[in-house]
């Protein structure tokens, strides 16, 4: 064995042993059939693995998808609709990828995307607080069933009546062991998946609970509740397929769009991410993993799993373990395959508590207060949109969450973008008054109004100096303006005007003397011939302090 394949297969190792209780988790807080994590595990690792370019990224159920998931599935009734909308979204991912949509990551500002990840983290806070505190919706507990905890003060007084023990100390234990594994202190023990601890320590907690009898123990429907198959066609019969007629109802594609548009953020920002702390810093093309993603969803809808994207948490894990090439990926969708195909009875005894506790400690990463911090720092055009891009993903879906939070944030690109742009000096002089106005980097029609109103407020008599030495763009609306100014405007109000910084836009050499941009403008109709005289007299007293 090459030491290249010793270094992926332990880092595969240690992927699947992250990935296992993660598939498991977020199968479980997406309101999914548990196999259906399994199965985009396996999808994600084996034929992501293959097909994409990426060496170290790790493809797989994501934790930024559940919030997207679970209403669809609630609002299709039937998780079978729900697969056509993982194939629409592969397939549209995969249209992504061929039109070279690869940089569409990039045109969403960065507030709202934290926003969007903080909104997300919060909402799988909330909806795994229930089974991180035992509670089973649908058992006896009388004004729960028709809605979620906490829905009414009745439902929460409810709720805490029904608290199991087990569950509590299960959650509170977990969450406190992932908060010390990521401390400087257990820096050393890295290697060792803290997920995976969580789930053996859980384990064993509620078997020697078991083995006590006390009552304290949980039952089968806090537990995972995998099929475990007799053969390998009860093995097979777990795989589902998705419901032709789904594809005829306009929501499925509406919501398969959706999930194909968010995915495709998150796998190009993460991809972005694991190229930045790959070890020998190789490339990956943004447009290839997207028809590798569209390919691996539409592969996973199809058999029965959740919608794929690369993941940071396993990636990251995988190139802290030493991967090399895609072989530790692949290797860590193998192990999820045979691990479920042959000891489903042993994961059947992890309680759903400890799947919740990485769930929820995964959530508080995403909406950590040095988050809000760092927005806040920002200043207010940053930190708004990201609130409101939170708040609005909890209040109301990730889609209109994402909505609100562009609008908002585009609110504050006009706002800034309507500023003056230019700079206004107002000189006097024993022989007139001269006014220089210097435009801003880049001029762009939002600054047309402005433009306009400040040239048209010009006093008669007045000389001028328009200067664009230092702009890199001038919109052609705001050209016309001061073109028409020039040549209309200033000539009838006795106004004398000189345009200076302009010989780019006529390829005049760079080193063009005043004379030579003067006869330039004037020939080009920019600068009247009757001021024209006035011209080196006025660069003479622009030299004057």
């Amino acid at each position: 064995m090459s030491a290249t394949l010793r270094k992926d297969a332990l880092s595969g190792i240690i992927v699947f042993l992250i990935a296992l209780p993660l598939c498991l988790g977020i199968a479980q807080a997406s309101g999914a059939p548990l196999f259906a994590g399994i199965i985009s595990g396996i999808v994600g690792g084996i034929v992501v693995g293959l097909l994409s370019k990426s060496q170290v990224s790790v493809s797989g159920p994501a934790a930024g998808l559940i919030a997207i998931v679970v209403s669809a599935i609630q609002g299709f009734g039937a998780f079978e609709t729900f697969l056509c909308a993982v194939v629409v979204a592969g397939l549209v991912q995969l249209l992504l990828g061929l039109i070279r949509a690869g940089s569409i990551a990039n045109y969403f500002p960065s507030n709202v995307i934290e926003g969007m990840l903080a909104g997300i983290g919060l909402t799988i806070i909330i909806k795994e607080f229930p089974n991180a505190m035992g509670f089973v919706k649908g058992s006896a507990v009388a004004g729960i069933e028709a809605g979620e905890p906490g829905s009414s003060w009745t439902a929460i007084r409810t709720f805490f009546q029904h608290i199991e023990p087990a569950a509590l100390i299960i959650s509170f234990l977990g969450i406190s062991l992932l908060a010390l594994w990521s401390t400087k202190a257990f820096k050393k023990w890295s290697l060792l998946p803290a997920g995976l601890l969580v789930v053996l320590l859980a384990t064993a907690i509620n078997e020697v609970f078991l083995l006590l009898g006390n009552g304290l123990a949980l039952g089968p429907a806090q537990l995972v509740q995998l099929q475990v198959p007799d053969s390998a066609a009860g093995f097979l019969s777990q795989f589902r397929l998705p419901d032709p007629m789904g594809f005829l109802n306009p929501e499925v594609w509406k919501t398969g769009i959706v999930i194909a548009i968010v995915a495709s953020i998150e796998t190009l920002l993460c991809i972005e991410a694991t190229d930045g702390m790959d070890p020998h810093k190789r490339y990956t093309s943004g447009n290839a993993e997207l028809r590798a993603q569209g390919i691996g969803n539409t592969l996973s809808g199809l058999i029965g799993g959740l919608p794929i994207t690369s993941v940071i948490v396993r990636s990251s894990a995988n190139i802290h373990a030493g991967a090399e090439t895609k072989k530790s990926t692949i290797i860590h969708g193998l192990m999820l395959l045979v691990c479920v195909a042959t000891i489903p009875t042993m994961l059947n005894h992890i309680p759903k508590a400890a799947l919740s506790a990485i769930l929820i400690y995964t959530g508080y990463r995403l909406c950590r207060p040095a988050t809000f911090r760092h927005m806040w720092q920002g200043g207010l055009a940053q930190f708004i949109p990201f609130v409101a891009t939170a708040v609005a993903v909890v209040a109301l879906d990730l889609l209109k969450g994402v909505g609100i939070g562009l609008a908002i944030s585009i609110f504050y690109m006009l706002r800034q973008n309507l500023r003056v742009p230019f700079f206004y000096k107002r000189s006097i002089y024993s022989k007139g008054e001269l006014i220089r106005l210097t435009l801003s980097e880049e001029v762009s029609f939002l600054n047309k109004a402005a433009i306009k109103q400040t040239l048209k407020k010009i006093p008669s008599g007045a000389s001028v100096i328009i200067d664009a030495r230092h702009s890199e763009y001038i919109d052609f609306d705001v050209l016309n303006i001061i073109r028409d100014f020039a040549k209309t405007h200033a000539p009838e109000a006795g106004i004398k005007v000189s345009l200076i910084g302009f010989k780019n836009r006529y390829k005049l050499p760079a080193d063009a003397t005043e004379r030579e941009v003067l006869q330039t403008f004037i020939e080009a109709g920019e600068v009247p011939r009757r001021s024209a005289g006035n011209h080196q007299k006025l660069l003479r007293q622009l030299s004057t302090p």
